[in-house]
């Protein structure tokens, strides 16, 4: 439950660090080149806000909504996002490292200019999510949902795919190790000798 809501607030260039926010709604808000170093944002919904060239480290956005929000080359190193729910925004040019984005919700993200590396995805809802020529390097995807996804030409190298099925999932040209060749197969029921 929402206790309050912040409107319109320019926090452009601002230091975020050690800032922390409990079911707070942040409308209209302007992140554009902000840093910050451990805030922490619970239970918070973020609308139509601007997280560009923005820089977060161990920062945590626990549980929280991004409805219509731009994350346009901004960067987040040893997040935390656990349980957060991303609905129609932009992540052009995204970098993502490190960090735990297990249960987050990205139905038909459109994660195409995204990069995540060395994070942890467990059970993230990737349905229907457009990841052609992304990288997805390392992630781990153990038990995600990734039905309809569209993986083509991505970077999955060294990430789990054991959650991949291989029928329901487009791989054309998506760059993979040997080993997930091995789970790709099994997991269209081949066999091997």
């Amino acid at each position: 439950m929402i206790t309050r809501t912040v409107t319109g607030a320019d926090w452009d260039h601002d230091d975020l660090t050690g800032l922390s926010f409990e079911r707070v709604a942040f409308v209209d808000i302007d992140l554009t080149e902000a840093v910050g170093t451990g805030a922490t944002f619970t239970e918070c919904t973020f609308r139509d806000s601007l997280f560009n060239v923005s820089q977060h480290s161990g920062s945590a956005f626990l549980n929280c909504v991004f409805t219509r929000c731009d994350l346009f080359d901004a960067t987040f190193t040893d997040c935390k996002f656990v349980g957060s729910r991303f609905d129609r925004c932009a992540f052009g040019l995204t970098k993502v490292v490190g960090g735990d984005w297990s249960f987050v919700a990205l139905h038909g993200a459109d994660l195409r200019k995204a990069s995540f590396t060395g994070v942890r995805m467990r059970e993230a809802d990737l349905t229907g999510a457009r990841c052609q020529g992304a990288t997805l390097h390392r992630v781990d995807l153990s038990c995600a949902v990734l039905d309809k996804a569209n993986l083509e030409r991505c970077d999955l190298r060294g990430s789990d795919l054991s959650s991949v099925d291989p029928l329901t999932v487009s791989l054309k040209g998506a760059l993979i190790d040997p080993d997930q060749a091995m789970v790709l197969a099994a997991g269209l029921g081949l066999r091997f000798s």
